[in-house]
């Protein structure tokens, strides 16, 4: 019989700060301000979890924490601190994504097995991932996307998750199964032993944000750069008069 995992999880990407340490058949847990307040409070908060827990750093099977998307302060705080205790401790991290952990808890609360989760991102549009839990596989990867609230769909066979509904409200065309729901400590626990039994524990240097409108912002400029380019050799082409 293999042992019990000892595992810390935290997730700062939303205005709730959620921190939870597991060990054996127990989980401690603490929530508070989360976004840009979380960067005075969450490493008190995790030390006093592993207080209770009598566990240290290192002695840890690795450290969880929500990479993204989300508030840009509150994954840098996220990252910063998951960077710092890894290579202080020696412990190797788990970078999870925000929206598999609102699936999970959809999962875990509601028994959902299709989920669209979504995720205010604030300047008037929503993060969205779909995940499926009935396929019998992991479904720790999904395509990320960025939407206005008019333009999200829901399958018809999923539930939608998340706080967007609750934000924008008569805006997203949904009136199936929804449920309001942060990203949680506790739900990432939840997913750490697949994650790591599928090798997805990283280094600290290899445990980076997951920023979807950076990503969605560069591709823009990427298009805008190769539309200049294209115009600049068609006028280079063009016979002089």
């Amino acid at each position: 019989m293999s042992r019990p995992l000892k595992l810390l999880a935290f997730d700062t990407s939303t205005e709730r700060m959620s921190v939870a340490v597991q060990f054996a058949d127990r989980t401690w847990e603490h929530a508070g301000p989360g976004a840009a307040q979380a960067s005075a409070t969450l490493i008190p908060a995790l030390q006093a979890l592993l207080r209770q827990a009598g566990l240290r750093l290192d002695e840890l099977d690795a450290i969880a924490f929500g990479c993204g998307p989300g508030s840009f302060t509150g994954l840098r705080t996220a990252c910063s601190v998951a960077q710092g205790l890894g290579f202080g401790a020696g412990v190797p991290l788990l970078p999870v994504p925000t929206l598999l952990a609102v699936a999970e808890a959809a999962r875990q609360q509601h028994g959902a097995q299709r989920v669209l989760a979504a995720l205010d991102a604030r300047m008037d549009e929503v993060y969205l991932a779909h995940y499926d839990f009935d396929s019998g596989l992991p479904c720790f990867d999904a395509d990320y996307s960025l939407v206005l609230p008019e333009n999200l769909r829901v399958p018809a066979d999923s539930v939608l998750a998340g706080n967007a509904h609750g934000v924008y409200g008569a805006r997203i065309a949904w009136s199936g199964p929804s449920y309001t729901l942060l990203p949680t400590a506790a739900a990432i626990l939840r997913l750490c032993p697949a994650l790591l039994a599928a090798g997805r524990a990283v280094d600290a240097e290899h445990a980076l944000p997951l920023y979807i409108r950076d990503k969605v912002a560069k591709t823009t400029v990427e298009r805008d750069a190769e539309k200049q380019a294209a115009l600049l050799a068609a006028a280079q082409d063009r016979p002089t008069a």
